[in-house]
């Protein structure tokens, strides 16, 4: 059987995109477990070696066919004219950024790759007529799936955190909550605990909306009539959740040890703790969708850029959980 095919895009050029991807992959043992392609520019690429200690040569190719399964490949999606400024955000590293998803999106869509890692990107830099997203999780879902399709997962080994609402405002957060909607959610995180990291019988706690999940109705009905009503269908079509739990003292009693999955309100509620807890080793999956996607669990972090200073192991991780959730899945398959 032939080895899966990782496509990685490069993300924001003017951030640590670069220097996480080369660090990860100079380890030549990776070669053994897939083949590697990186979305995005040989010259950047260069450029960026020549600022770490990393010695990695790569194959440049034209398609994910010519790829070489033993060495580190690369697809060239920008023009020569690119230019790197090294913790700035600029326009032209949106368009490179852009070009490099565009193109694996295209191939991922085609079956020309396996799964996509997506370096982090610059959410403001990147719009543009073609994108018009709040994040990479969004752009899928239209891809691949429709509105709502999609769910954010944080996970490491030990941990795994979705969220109901992602990328809106805060202030927006509690209109966008309905019953229906937290049962769509439910319903995901389940199947994705089940059939992407192999959780038989998931146990997931479903956190309240409210300090204190509104003590009652003192502080917030959110949770009596709209979070309640969901866990309890939930609960009738044999899903095992529990809730709705105050988020502070679920995190501070080290009560989310005994769950599988944690269903956070919106974004915050559940990535602060999240990267509180496992920053280094994060992984942001993307589950729902007919592909998989994983990324690192952090950002350009611009402060960083070109001073070879940058942690690879949460895009280290990523690539490992894209792997192994390709190969639960087509195990799923095959035992159908």
């Amino acid at each position: 059987m032939d080895k899966l095919k990782i496509g990685i895009t490069h993300g924001d050029i003017n951030g640590i995109g670069y220097e996480v991807i080369l660090k990860t992959l100079e380890d030549n043992r990776l070669t053994e477990l897939c083949t590697l392609i990186v979305y995005g520019s040989p010259k950047v690429a260069a450029y960026h070696r020549k600022l770490t200690d990393v010695n990695l040569n790569l194959n440049l190719i034209s398609k994910p066919a010519d790829a070489n399964p033993s060495r580190v490949n690369i697809i060239n999606c920008c023009g020569d004219e690119v230019k790197v400024d090294l913790g700035k955000s600029t326009t032209t590293a949106g368009e490179a950024a852009f070009a490099a998803l565009e193109r694996a999106t295209q191939d991922l869509k085609e079956g020309e790759i396996d799964a996509l890692l997506t370096a982090p990107i610059n959410k403001n830099n990147i719009q543009s007529a073609q994108f018009s997203f709040p994040g990479h999780t969004e752009y899928l879902e239209q891809l691949f799936g429709q509105e709502g399709d999609a769910l954010m997962i944080l996970a490491n080994d030990k941990l795994r955190v979705a969220v109901v609402t992602g990328h809106v405002p805060i202030s927006k957060v509690s209109s966008l909550l309905t019953t229906e909607k937290i049962i769509t959610k439910i319903e995901q995180f389940n199947l994705s605990l089940q059939q992407d990291f192999g959780i038989s019988k998931p146990r997931i706690a479903v956190l309240g909306l409210n300090p204190h999940a509104g003590d009652g109705g003192v502080l917030g009905s959110e949770e009596q009539e709209i979070i309640q009503p969901a866990i309890e269908q939930m609960r009738d079509k044999g899903i095992i959740c529990f809730g709705p739990l105050p988020a502070d003292g679920f995190f501070g009693s080290e009560n989310y040890t005994h769950y599988d999955g944690i269903l956070a309100m919106y974004h915050d509620q559940g990535l602060i703790p999240f990267k509180t807890l496992a920053m280094e080793n994060g992984v942001n999956f993307t589950a729902g969708l007919p592909i998989v996607r994983t990324s690192p669990d952090h950002g350009t972090a611009y402060d960083k850029a070109g001073k070879n200073q940058a942690n690879p192991t949460s895009l280290r991780q990523a690539l490992y959980m894209a792997i192994d959730i390709v190969k639960q899945r087509n195990s799923n398959d095959d035992s159908l």
